[in-house]
């Protein structure tokens, strides 16, 4: 459990935030040989490589934050290790064990409703903006897809990584989906998952408009507000958070609005509901009601509670699922089922994803 530091929140430079080196060895857990060509990455970011032929490797250039380091190689198990990186890290020999197939016989019927449920999962899982038009999903046949037709529940989940050319931001995405769901009865979706991300080549012309829609991608986000947070300049990026009143509407019977919600227009600072832990590196979210999350798209706005209803504002409501919620140097929550997206950030999809380890250029 953490502990909380409650003095006043300390802010740090966003350009002072330390990089690290992790190194490893991997190994067969057989004949304890080295296994060289085994792709070893950060889950959800941009960092990866390749063990060289004695089994050894280092990742470079390794921002402060919680991790899961996953070990993959063609016919074994993948290695999945969570690493709080807030140091240089050299890890205890990895082993990794051969896959043993138990292959049994199994009858395939072609499922006559595939090509719908795949539209409407591709719909969710990758989003209707203008960037989920530019994405493709290159392998769908790894997808298992299912709708339930009594309860309204699209479910789905890969048999290895679902590969998408994200050709509105630049990367190529390979995501192993673990589990996705669409509940349309009461509009909830969930998906999770690991990714590692690649960068794409392309023209000037064509890195130049990968770089003005990542920026695009990232104003505005979740990312970016809790990296505002750490830096301390919330106000002077154009988010603005308030009080978040909800109750449950007595009156509720399966349709209308489940609560009642009431704002409270005065702005809340980020002492208010930022602290830090006690723990290098890690942050938290804690507040006794929700946070409602305005942003105005980057202009600075004075603590003064105008504009308290959001027009011409994107909002969210950040809605707590335990008592707290801790994120990380990268911007990014540790445990994602700790809180709940309603409104802007809830809409966010695939196509919007950023690695976690993305740094917007800073204009000088």
């Amino acid at each position: 459990m953490h502990k909380w530091i409650t003095c006043a929140f300390l802010f740090l430079s966003l350009s002072a935030l330390a990089q690290y080196k992790i190194t490893g060895r991997v190994l067969d857990s057989a004949d304890k040989k080295p296994i060289p060509g085994a792709t070893i990455y950060l889950a959800n970011a941009s960092v990866g490589t390749s063990s060289t032929a004695d089994g050894n490797f280092t990742l470079d250039n390794v921002r402060g934050g919680q991790y899961e380091l996953v070990v993959s190689m063609v016919g074994y198990n993948s290695y999945h290790k969570v690493l709080l990186v807030n140091n240089n890290i050299d890890l205890p020999v990895i082993v990794i064990a051969e896959k043993v197939n138990l292959l049994k016989e199994v009858s395939i019927r072609p499922d006559p409703d595939w090509e719908r449920n795949y539209e409407a999962f591709r719909a969710e899982f990758l989003g209707t903006s203008d960037f989920a038009k530019e994405c493709k999903i290159v392998n769908p046949e790894t997808l298992i897809i299912h709708y339930d037709k009594i309860n309204f529940v699209l479910t789905a989940s890969s048999l290895d990584f679902v590969v998408i050319d994200n050709k509105a931001l630049g990367y190529r995405v390979k995501y192993k989906l673990d589990t996705f769901s669409k509940d349309y009865h009461q509009g909830m979706r969930y998906y999770a998952g690991t990714a590692s991300f690649e960068k794409m080549k392309g023209k000037p012309s064509q890195e130049r408009k990968w770089e003005k829609n990542r920026l695009k991608a990232y104003k505005g986000s979740s990312m970016e507000f809790l990296l505002l947070l750490i830096a301390g300049e919330v106000f002077e990026h154009g988010f603005k958070v308030l009080r978040l009143i909800r109750k449950p509407n007595p009156e509720y019977k399966s349709f209308g609005n489940r609560y009642i919600d009431g704002l409270v227009t005065k702005p809340l600072i980020p002492a208010d509901y930022a602290k830090r832990t006690d723990q290098k590196d890690l942050f938290a979210l804690a507040f006794d009601n929700c946070l409602y999350v305005m942003y105005n798209g980057g202009s600075p706005v004075p603590d003064d509670g105008k504009n308290p209803n959001g027009i011409g504002w994107a909002t969210t409501n950040i809605i707590f699922n335990k008592p707290y919620a801790v994120f990380d140097n990268n911007g990014i929550f540790t445990d994602p089922s700790s809180i709940t997206f309603e409104g802007e950030w809830g809409k966010s999809s695939i196509a919007d994803l950023l690695p976690v380890d993305f740094e917007p250029e800073v204009k000088k």
